[in-house]
């Protein structure tokens, strides 16, 4: 027996196909690292500009609330679909309780709002929006609408009526609201008065007139 033989085993040879077998796996093993390698430093940035882009979000979103809370809510609107009443279908009428008063004293009066049109619709029947306001000639002597007071809004089917009563204690108004008490007495005279829609002008009553005595 050599001695080659004797001393340590015989190398195996390694047939050309094997090689080119082993040569595939290493080729496939690398590929494969390589393709790790790449998502993990496609993950890796992902995150960075992730969180980079966190504080300019948070800061668009911190000045839009900033805007919003600046800016006033805008007035809501009215949703029920139906429409305020209008002079072509809306009479008032204006009676006084006697057709004249002494100077000093009182005078009740009657207003009525009578719904002549087909539809349904809605009416600001408070003092800031039917208006009492008696005149002597050109001047303007009373008004009912000066102190500020919270809107009604009447809903009226067709042929509705309503009414309601306004005393005037024979004074006169400035151009302020101001207490009925401290109001000065209108002199002896004629005086007219109307009932009016402040936000249509065409909404009127026939003129009544009556003496202060």
């Amino acid at each position: 027996m050599a001695q080659g033989t004797r001393n340590g085993k015989r190398k195996r040879a390694v047939s050309k196909r094997q090689q080119a077998v082993y040569r595939r796996r290493r080729i496939v093993v690398g590929i494969g690292l390589l393709l790790a390698l790449a998502l993990a430093i496609f993950c890796v940035y992902s995150i960075v500009r992730g969180v980079g882009e966190i504080g300019p979000a948070i800061s668009r979103a911190t000045a839009s609330h900033a805007a919003l809370g600046r800016d006033s809510a805008p007035e809501p609107k009215r949703t029920t679909g139906v429409k305020n009443c209008a002079s072509s279908d809306t009479r008032l009428e204006l009676s006084a309780q006697a057709a004249s008063v002494a100077v000093g004293g009182s005078l009740q009066w009657t207003e009525t709002i009578t719904h002549e049109g087909t539809d349904s619709c809605l009416i600001d029947d408070s003092d800031s929006s039917l208006v009492l306001t008696i005149t002597s000639g050109d001047e303007t002597v009373w008004r009912s609408d000066l102190c500020p007071v919270d809107g009604t809004q009447l809903l009226m089917a067709s042929g509705d009526r309503k009414v309601r009563t306004v005393t005037w204690n024979t004074n006169r108004t400035g151009t302020e609201c101001a207490d009925d008490a401290t109001l000065p007495k209108v002199d002896r005279g004629t005086y007219v008065a109307r009932l009016t829609l402040k936000n249509d002008s065409k909404a009127q009553s026939p003129p009544v007139t009556i003496e202060v005595q």
